[in-house]
Parts: structure tokens; sequence; C-alpha cells
């Protein structure tokens, strides 16, 4: 098999080129600048000050029946309390909905400034001799109820992603350049130039992109490539930033540099892929737009017509209106989404699902292809031994020989045969005089015999005759994708032992389970084809891809895309650009920090069947979020009428009090019915 990667050239896009990131309507966040702890520590102050203005409510005195302690000053408790309420917990709502409103997006933050203005100052305007009731534990509690929907939410919104920085731990920050006299200096990578030679030593990473000059190894590229194992390299061959040199010495002359490295070009594809995600408003948002309109375009002609009319006076006009912006405004709807989110996440919690995107649950809704990536995803991205071919001697005896060389190796292949022996309880026989041979494999005597174990071609470059059945082996073995290594000894091949990286055990039942959900499984690897087939076949899957660099799978997941709502499924660096692309991406919990950094969901216990338990309940969200929202809002196309009046020639009057009842009913309907969410079957 060839390994050649050519990421310059399809990678580099300059910037005119680039696609605009976003519209005007995206320059707006409601929560640009803010922080779950700002929420937390408001809310914690509100809570104090709101029971002292609970207890003094006439209403809530009248409700409860009992009498509040009379002092002189008594009367200043509330509007006091609710003055610092009003400048230090309203004042985030308050900036918000000015920005709203200079960015021409009124919402939850417009309608929510809308309700404490009215309501703090018709309160203040009746302590001052007004006649009329104050709104102070109306005005408090909707602070607390909406300081602890977005603290709910800013926690579940947190996911401002460290992906560039795992990359950029990927490289080592030191190098060993190669002088001209043949001596050594460690430098800084910073200090690199194209040209510049520079020693690998086993066990290090590759400072930069560049080209082997001496020596011969394998390295590990499975946290870039996707390829799920280390790749020969020799003199010509190309190493990149961040790969794991094996087991020899390299020396490469340096070609890319700096911004122009592989990894930094995907990180540049990452930091773009974040980008250029669309900030869409949640449901909510677009519900308290509406709701917003509806409530200003009531309140205002209700005012105006019961002055007019001159029924009840100008305190009566007031009254309505105010009456109207309190209960329009979204106790309930403020909570309608966090609530379901932060129970969706305590299911999905349970269920070895993490989730750092609260946008996952709603556009994981109606997924129609799940995009696999299989080494480390689908596979567990390690080798296990497939099938041993001897020729001349036992098998058990050919897995012995070579697990006695192996043994002393930290290759996965050789890791595998050892495992195998050992599950076989096979005794390897002893070893002396091993010697690992740069780049082929590893030599020992077993008893008086000189047995090597390695690549095929190491047989040839010797001059040790293999057999036929054991080439008709390594055909097979190709064919398959799998990785083989012949045992040898001064003569002729002895074996032919076939490795593959192996399928994660519940794989299968989760393609299948996919299948009957009418969702299309799609694999996509940077393995070799015959790798691709041989696990595609195995899994039931009909449509995968092999050989895709790593912006190869963001292209193919914006292919898919376009045929419907897509999840991608990955762990890998090489992953992120991919994850991110997608309608829905979801990181395996064993993979890389970028990966899970990258993703909306993360699977704790690197279960693929997981992704269909995420589907399962993203729908169910989406489902319980609907319910909340249509309560939440509908409850108003009858409460709003009757706050403003219009059956008041009939004696049926929707007072204050009343509508902040109403607005606490809807908040428990919500809260229960978010809570119901812990009930679904996920299976």
């Amino acid at each position: 098999m060839t390994h050649d990667h050519h990421y310059v050239d399809t990678i580099d896009v300059s910037p005119a080129e680039r696609p605009a990131q976003h519209t005007k309507a995206d320059e707006h966040d409601k929560h640009e600048g803010h922080r779950p702890e700002m929420f937390r520590d408001r809310l914690l102050v509100s809570l104090l000050l709101t029971v002292p203005i609970l207890y003094f409510s006439h209403q809530i005195q009248e409700w409860f029946g009992y009498q509040a302690l009379d002092f002189s000053l008594s009367a200043w408790v509330s509007p006091v309390l609710s003055t610092v309420l009003f400048i230090y917990a309203g004042s985030v709502f308050l900036k918000g909905g000015l920005a709203e409103l200079r960015h021409r997006v009124p919402g939850m933050m417009t309608l929510i400034s809308l309700a404490i203005s009215v309501a703090y100052f018709y309160s203040l305007a009746v302590s001052a001799g007004l006649d009329g009731d104050p709104f102070y534990w109306e005005l408090a509690t909707l602070l607390d109820v909406m300081l602890a929907g977005h603290w709910i939410e800013m926690r579940s919104v947190q996911s401002a992603s460290r992906a560039l920085e795992h990359l950029a731990a990927m490289v080592p920050s030191v190098a060993h350049r190669l002088l001209a006299d043949g001596s050594l200096e460690e430098v800084p990578i910073s200090s690199l130039a194209v040209g510049d030679h520079v020693i690998i030593r086993p066990g290090e990473q590759v400072a930069a992109d560049g080209e082997i000059v001496e020596g011969a190894s394998s390295l590990n590229e499975a946290f870039l490539t996707g390829e799920s194992k280390p790749v020969a390299k020799g003199i010509g061959d190309e190493v990149i930033a961040g790969a794991v040199n094996g087991e020899g010495a390299l020396t490469a002359r340096i070609n890319r540099i700096g911004d122009e490295t592989t990894l930094n070009q995907i990180m540049r594809l990452v930091e773009e892929a974040q980008a250029s995600r669309s900030r869409f408003q949640t449901l909510a948002d677009r519900a308290a737009f509406l709701l917003t309109i509806i409530a200003v375009g009531v309140s205002v002609p209700t005012f105006i017509i019961w002055a007019v009319i001159g029924t009840g006076g100008l305190t009566f006009a007031v009254a309505r209106a105010v009456t109207v912006l309190v209960i329009a405004c979204p106790h309930a709807l403020g909570l309608a989404i966090p609530l379901v989110n932060m129970n969706a996440t305590n299911v999905s919690a349970r269920n070895g699902i993490l989730v750092r995107n609260r946008e996952a649950f709603e556009r994981g809704r109606n997924i129609r292809f799940v995009a696999f990536d299989k080494t480390g995803t689908l596979t567990e991205g390690r080798f296990v031994l497939s099938k041993i071919e001897a020729d001349g001697i036992a098998e058990e005896e050919a897995l012995g020989l070579a697990a006695a060389l192996e043994r002393v190796s930290e290759h996965p292949l050789a890791a595998a045969i050892v495992k195998e022996a050992e599950e076989r309880n096979i005794d390897p026989p002893g070893i002396s005089d091993v010697a690992a041979v740069a780049g082929q494999g590893i030599e020992g005597q077993v008893s008086g015999r000189h047995i090597r174990i390695g690549r095929p071609e190491w047989a040839a470059q010797l001059g040790v005759e293999v057999s036929r059945p054991l080439l008709a082996a390594l055909e097979r073995a190709d064919e398959r994708g799998e990785s083989a290594v012949v045992l040898l000894d001064d003569v002729r091949g002895l074996a032919v032992l076939s490795l593959r990286d192996k399928v994660r055990d519940s794989a299968l039942a989760t393609i299948a389970k996919l299948k009957e959900a009418d969702v299309t499984p799609v694999m996509i690897t940077g393995d070799a084809q015959a790798v691709a087939a041989t696990v595609a076949v195995e899994l039931g899957i009909d449509r995968f891809y092999a050989r895709v660099l790593p912006q190869d799978k963001a292209r193919l997941i914006e292919e898919l895309k376009n045929e419907g709502p897509t999840a991608f499924v990955g762990d890998g660096i090489n992953d992120a650009p991919a994850l991110l692309a997608a309608d829905l991406g979801v990181a395996i919990g064993a993979g890389t920090n970028v990966a899970i950094e990258s993703a909306d969901l993360v699977l704790v216990d690197s279960d693929p069947a997981d992704a269909g338990r995420a589907l399962v309940l993203a729908r169910r969200t989406r489902s319980k979020m609907m319910q909340n929202l249509v309560w939440a809002t509908g409850y108003n196309t009858v409460a709003i009428p009757l706050a403003a009046g219009v059956l008041a020639w009939a004696g049926i009057l929707l007072n204050p009090a009343l509508g902040a009842m109403f607005m606490s009913l809807s908040t428990v309907i919500v809260a229960v019915n978010a809570m119901l969410l812990r009930r679904v079957d996920l299976e």
C-alpha cells in the first residue's frame, strides 16, 4: 500500500476566495460577552432580595392569610429592594434589549426589558400616590425566573471550543536541528527554516512537515490521517508535523513551516468551520420576537382606547396596558427551552452521552444520514490477529515463535500478536540476541535458530524463499486490507500472520438499528479501499468512502447535507472539520481532545450505539420543546385579550394579580412537562 498525502494543494484558500462567514442578521448574539457566572451571581442576589419583597406584598399576604410586620419604614422595603433588583439584576436584560433594538432583532431581551421597566416605573408611580396596585413581587419573581432560565441556558451554551489549543499541542515545542559540522542543537520550532535538517528520534513527534533524507522507520499518523496502522517511511517519503516516530531515527529536510504545515492548515479548517457555523435563533427567541410584537401591539392600543373611553380613568388605562405586558412577559417561555435542555442533558448523561452544544437536540431531530469515521469509531483502533497461515510448522508453534520475538517490541502489531498468544495460553520459547532492524522488523536466536518477523518485503531483500501458499496468504490479506507480517528463518518463510483493526462489538447492531429507523449509515475513512470495503461488508454498510483526506471529509459531509440532514461520528483530529461541518457532530469519548471540543455530543463509553440513542433523544427533546412553546405562548391567546379588557363589558376582567397566577401556573406546567423527558426510553 502507498500513503501519499497532498494536503497543501487542496486546502489552501485565499481570504478573497472564502465564502462570507455570516450575514448582518447574524452579527448580534444576545449572550455576547455574557458568562454563566454572571447570571448565577445575579440570581443569588435576586433570590435573597425577593424574599422580603414577597413577604411584604399585600397580595401575597391576602393569598396566604398573614399580616406582615409593620414598622415606620416597612412601606419602603419593596420599592427600595425592587430598585436594587431593577438596576443590578435587570441591567443585563436592559442592555440586551437595547442591543436587540440596535440590531433590529427584538426578541426575548426586548420583551423582558419592556416588562420589567413598565412594572418597575408603574409600581414606583403607585408608591408615589398613583391609584392602583404595584407590581413589585411580579417584578422580582420575573427577574428570578429570567435569570435562572438564562443561567441554565448559558451553562448549556458554554461550548467555547478549545479545539485549536489541542491542535497546537500536537506539535512539539523544540526540534533537534542538524548543523553543518554534524552536531545537534535543540531549537524552538519557531526558529526552523525551510531547508533545515532535523533529527527525529524514536518516540518523538515530527516538528514540521518535511522529507526523509536518511533513515527508515514507521510513523504513527492515525491522529491526523485516520490510517489505523503505522506507515513505513524511508528516504524520499514525507513526514507530517505531529506524527509520532516509531523505532528508527530519521533525518528529515524541512519543506513546510508555520502556517504552511499540514497540521496548521487543519487548524485553519477548524477555525473557519467554527466561524461559518450560523448563529440561528432558538425557537424560544423566535417566539419571544412574535410575543414582543403582539404585547406592544396590544398594550399601546389598550392604553389609548381605555384612556379615550374614560372608563375607570387614567389609572385603569395604565393598569390594563401594564397587565397586558406582564402577562405577555414570558415567565414560562424563558424556561421552556432551557428546562427541556437541562432534562435532556441529564437523560443523555445517564446514558453516556455528554451534550456540548445546546442546539444539538434541535438539529438532531430529523437526521437522514449518519456518517461514521472508521478507525476508533466503528473499530476500536487496535489490531487483533485475524489469521495465521503456516507452512511446514504448526500454527501454535508459529504463533509462539512470533510472540517470542514481538515481546520486546512496542509496535501495535507486535502487541496484538503477543496478546493472541496469551489468550491461547501459548508459552513463547526463550530467545536471545534480539535486535530491531529499522523499518523491517525484529530478529533473534530461538533454540539455536535465527528467526525473523517483519515486513513481507524483508524476505525478498534477504533472499529468503517464500512458498506459493504463503504468497497467496499475503495476497488474500492485502485484498482484505489487513496488515500482514512474515515469520522467517534463514532459509524459508515459516508463516504469514494477518492482523486487522477490531470492529467494535456494538457497531453491527448500531448500523442495523439506524437502517430500521430509515437513517442511512455512511462510512468515511482515511484507510485504504480494501480495508474500508472489508469493514463495510462486515457491518452491512452500503455507502462508504476510502482514502479520504481530512479536508475531503468535511467536503463529503457538505455533499451529504445537500441530500438531507447529516450527523458525523468521529474521534480523531482529522475528524474535527467534519464534526463542525455536520448538522450534528458526535465525538467518541476515547478520541482526541480536539475531536471532543469540535463536537456537539460526546459518547463517553466510546460506543457507536449511543449515536442512535442520541438521535432518539433528540426527537423526543424536540417534541417536548414544541409542547412547552405551544403552552408558554398559547395561553396568551386567552390571557392577553382578557387583560386588555375585551370582556370588561360583561364583568370579566383579568386583573394583574390573577395574571401573575396565570404566569406561575404556566411555569409549573412547563417545568413538569420538561421533567417527563426523564422517562424516555432511548432503546
